[in-house]
Protein backbone atom coordinates (compact mmCIF):
# COMPACT_ATOMS: atom_id res chain seq x y z
CA UNK A 1 0.00 0.00 0.00
CA UNK A 2 1.62 3.28 -0.95
CA UNK A 3 1.79 6.44 1.66
CA UNK A 4 -0.83 7.97 -0.51
CA UNK A 5 -3.32 5.34 0.21
CA UNK A 6 -2.20 5.28 3.73
CA UNK A 7 -2.79 8.62 4.27
CA UNK A 8 -5.95 9.04 2.47
CA UNK A 9 -7.15 5.63 4.63
CA UNK A 10 -6.37 6.64 7.90
CA UNK A 11 -7.85 10.59 7.57
CA UNK A 12 -11.26 8.67 6.65
CA UNK A 13 -10.86 6.76 9.55
CA UNK A 14 -10.86 9.91 11.95
CA UNK A 15 -13.06 11.78 10.09
CA UNK A 16 -15.92 8.88 10.83
CA UNK A 17 -14.83 8.59 14.75
CA UNK A 18 -15.84 11.92 14.89
CA UNK A 19 -19.20 12.01 15.70
CA UNK A 20 -18.67 8.91 17.81
CA UNK A 21 -16.08 11.10 20.00
CA UNK A 22 -18.60 14.11 20.25
CA UNK A 23 -21.22 12.06 21.28
CA UNK A 24 -19.87 11.30 24.72
CA UNK A 25 -19.05 14.33 25.32
CA UNK A 26 -20.93 16.46 28.67
CA UNK A 27 -23.54 19.64 28.09
CA UNK A 28 -20.51 21.90 29.36
CA UNK A 29 -17.50 22.82 27.43
CA UNK A 30 -15.40 25.74 27.63
CA UNK A 31 -13.82 28.40 25.77
CA UNK A 32 -10.50 30.08 25.86
CA UNK A 33 -11.21 34.27 25.39
CA UNK A 34 -8.15 36.15 24.45
CA UNK A 35 -8.72 39.48 27.08
CA UNK A 36 -6.75 42.73 27.39
CA UNK A 37 -8.41 45.21 30.06
CA UNK A 38 -8.08 48.72 31.18
CA UNK A 39 -8.73 51.57 33.41
CA UNK A 40 -8.53 53.31 36.49
CA UNK A 41 -11.49 52.15 38.94
CA UNK A 42 -11.17 53.79 42.10
CA UNK A 43 -10.10 52.02 44.52
CA UNK A 44 -12.51 50.78 47.45
CA UNK A 45 -15.63 51.87 45.04
CA UNK A 46 -18.56 49.20 44.63
CA UNK A 47 -19.84 48.37 41.08
CA UNK A 48 -22.85 50.37 41.86
CA UNK A 49 -25.97 51.61 39.69
CA UNK A 50 -25.28 51.57 35.61
CA UNK A 51 -27.77 52.29 32.65
CA UNK A 52 -26.44 50.96 28.93
CA UNK A 53 -25.76 53.83 27.03
CA UNK A 54 -26.39 53.36 22.95
CA UNK A 55 -24.16 55.05 20.43
CA UNK A 56 -25.89 55.95 17.11
CA UNK A 57 -25.10 53.26 15.43
CA UNK A 58 -25.89 50.99 17.30
CA UNK A 59 -29.47 52.82 17.92
CA UNK A 60 -29.90 51.85 14.09
CA UNK A 61 -29.96 48.44 14.59
CA UNK A 62 -32.04 48.32 17.92
CA UNK A 63 -32.78 44.80 17.84
CA UNK A 64 -29.51 43.45 17.75
CA UNK A 65 -28.03 45.82 19.78
CA UNK A 66 -30.88 44.65 22.78
CA UNK A 67 -29.59 41.15 21.65
CA UNK A 68 -26.41 42.10 22.60
CA UNK A 69 -27.13 43.82 26.12
CA UNK A 70 -29.06 40.81 26.96
CA UNK A 71 -26.44 38.62 27.07
CA UNK A 72 -24.11 41.13 28.59
CA UNK A 73 -26.73 41.59 31.37
CA UNK A 74 -25.94 38.22 33.56
CA UNK A 75 -22.08 39.41 33.37
CA UNK A 76 -22.88 42.62 34.36
CA UNK A 77 -25.17 41.83 37.57
CA UNK A 78 -22.77 38.61 38.33
CA UNK A 79 -19.52 41.48 39.34
CA UNK A 80 -21.62 43.43 41.53
CA UNK A 81 -23.61 45.91 39.02
CA UNK A 82 -27.24 46.12 39.17
CA UNK A 83 -29.40 48.27 36.76
CA UNK A 84 -30.79 51.64 36.97
CA UNK A 85 -32.89 54.00 34.92
CA UNK A 86 -30.22 56.25 33.26
CA UNK A 87 -30.51 59.50 34.71
CA UNK A 88 -30.16 57.75 38.30
CA UNK A 89 -27.42 55.93 37.28
CA UNK A 90 -24.15 56.11 39.08
CA UNK A 91 -22.06 54.78 35.27
CA UNK A 92 -23.04 54.40 32.04
CA UNK A 93 -21.81 51.23 29.74
CA UNK A 94 -21.35 50.74 26.26
CA UNK A 95 -21.51 47.29 24.72
CA UNK A 96 -20.00 46.18 21.56
CA UNK A 97 -19.75 42.81 19.60
CA UNK A 98 -17.77 42.65 16.09
CA UNK A 99 -17.72 39.32 14.29
CA UNK A 100 -15.61 38.53 11.26
CA UNK A 101 -14.71 35.14 9.14
CA UNK A 102 -11.16 33.85 9.04
CA UNK A 103 -9.75 31.45 6.41
CA UNK A 104 -9.21 28.48 8.33
CA UNK A 105 -7.45 24.76 6.79
CA UNK A 106 -9.38 22.33 7.56
CA UNK A 107 -7.31 18.61 7.12
CA UNK A 108 -10.58 16.64 6.15
CA UNK A 109 -11.74 18.68 2.89
CA UNK A 110 -11.59 17.34 -0.43
CA UNK A 111 -9.70 18.64 -3.08
CA UNK A 112 -7.59 17.46 -6.48
CA UNK A 113 -3.66 17.86 -6.04
CA UNK A 114 -0.81 16.37 -8.56
CA UNK A 115 1.52 14.13 -6.14
CA UNK A 116 4.84 11.96 -6.74
CA UNK A 117 6.23 9.47 -3.65
CA UNK A 118 9.58 9.50 -2.93
CA UNK A 119 11.89 7.71 -0.88
CA UNK A 120 15.03 5.62 -0.66
CA UNK A 121 15.75 2.62 -2.28
CA UNK A 122 18.39 0.11 -1.67
CA UNK A 123 20.78 3.13 -1.03
CA UNK A 124 19.93 5.47 -3.69
CA UNK A 125 17.34 8.59 -3.40
CA UNK A 126 15.19 10.02 -4.95
CA UNK A 127 13.60 7.18 -6.28
CA UNK A 128 10.29 7.68 -7.41
CA UNK A 129 7.33 5.22 -7.49
CA UNK A 130 4.95 7.24 -9.89
CA UNK A 131 3.73 10.22 -10.61
CA UNK A 132 -0.25 11.04 -11.12
CA UNK A 133 -3.54 12.89 -10.19
CA UNK A 134 -4.92 12.12 -6.69
CA UNK A 135 -7.16 12.60 -4.40
CA UNK A 136 -6.61 15.09 -1.06
CA UNK A 137 -7.99 16.38 1.52
CA UNK A 138 -7.86 20.01 2.06
CA UNK A 139 -9.52 23.09 1.53
CA UNK A 140 -10.13 26.21 2.92
CA UNK A 141 -13.38 26.88 5.84
CA UNK A 142 -13.61 30.27 7.26
CA UNK A 143 -14.10 30.59 11.30
CA UNK A 144 -15.71 33.19 13.09
CA UNK A 145 -14.01 35.50 15.27
CA UNK A 146 -15.98 37.06 17.82
CA UNK A 147 -14.61 40.47 19.60
CA UNK A 148 -16.87 41.82 22.76
CA UNK A 149 -15.96 45.16 24.48
CA UNK A 150 -17.52 46.76 27.78
CA UNK A 151 -16.74 50.90 28.42
CA UNK A 152 -17.71 51.94 31.89
CA UNK A 153 -17.73 55.88 32.57
CA UNK A 154 -18.96 57.67 35.45
CA UNK A 155 -22.30 59.45 34.23
CA UNK A 156 -21.23 62.79 36.39
CA UNK A 157 -17.48 63.16 35.53
CA UNK A 158 -18.32 61.75 32.06
CA UNK A 159 -14.68 60.19 33.46
CA UNK A 160 -13.79 56.46 31.25
CA UNK A 161 -13.33 54.24 34.24
CA UNK A 162 -13.08 50.52 32.45
CA UNK A 163 -12.59 49.07 29.15
CA UNK A 164 -12.15 45.69 28.65
CA UNK A 165 -12.72 43.30 25.47
CA UNK A 166 -12.34 39.91 24.39
CA UNK A 167 -11.38 38.35 21.23
CA UNK A 168 -12.37 34.07 20.51
CA UNK A 169 -12.50 32.66 17.29
CA UNK A 170 -14.13 29.14 16.35
CA UNK A 171 -16.14 27.45 13.77
CA UNK A 172 -18.56 26.20 16.93
CA UNK A 173 -21.25 28.41 17.63
CA UNK A 174 -23.91 28.67 20.46
CA UNK A 175 -26.42 30.94 21.86
CA UNK A 176 -25.30 30.42 25.27
CA UNK A 177 -21.23 31.25 23.53
CA UNK A 178 -21.92 35.35 23.64
CA UNK A 179 -22.99 35.67 27.29
CA UNK A 180 -19.94 33.17 27.81
CA UNK A 181 -17.88 35.94 26.09
CA UNK A 182 -18.73 38.96 28.41
CA UNK A 183 -18.25 36.48 31.65
CA UNK A 184 -14.64 36.39 30.49
CA UNK A 185 -13.87 39.91 29.61
CA UNK A 186 -15.31 41.08 33.08
CA UNK A 187 -14.53 37.93 34.72
CA UNK A 188 -11.55 40.12 36.73
CA UNK A 189 -13.30 43.40 37.11
CA UNK A 190 -12.39 45.90 38.87
CA UNK A 191 -8.78 44.66 38.19
CA UNK A 192 -7.29 45.18 35.09
CA UNK A 193 -4.88 41.76 35.94
CA UNK A 194 -2.39 40.66 33.11
CA UNK A 195 -3.29 42.14 29.39
CA UNK A 196 -3.14 40.17 27.22
CA UNK A 197 -4.53 36.90 28.70
CA UNK A 198 -6.20 33.97 28.71
CA UNK A 199 -9.28 33.64 30.58
CA UNK A 200 -11.31 30.18 30.45
CA UNK A 201 -15.06 30.17 30.58
CA UNK A 202 -17.68 27.32 30.69
CA UNK A 203 -20.60 27.15 27.98
CA UNK A 204 -23.21 24.97 28.97
CA UNK A 205 -24.97 23.82 25.79
CA UNK A 206 -26.22 20.80 24.23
Amino acid sequence: MTWHRRSVIARLGALMALPLAGAGCSGIRTVSVDVQSQGSWPQGRAPGSFAIERLPSQQADAAEQARIEAAALPALLAVGFRQAPPGEAEVLVQLGLRVFQVARRDPFGPSVAWRSDWWFHRGRWPYSQGTGLGLSYEYDLPDLQREVAVLIRDRRSQEFLYETRGVYTSRWTSDALLPALFDAVLKDFPATALSPRTVTVAVPGP
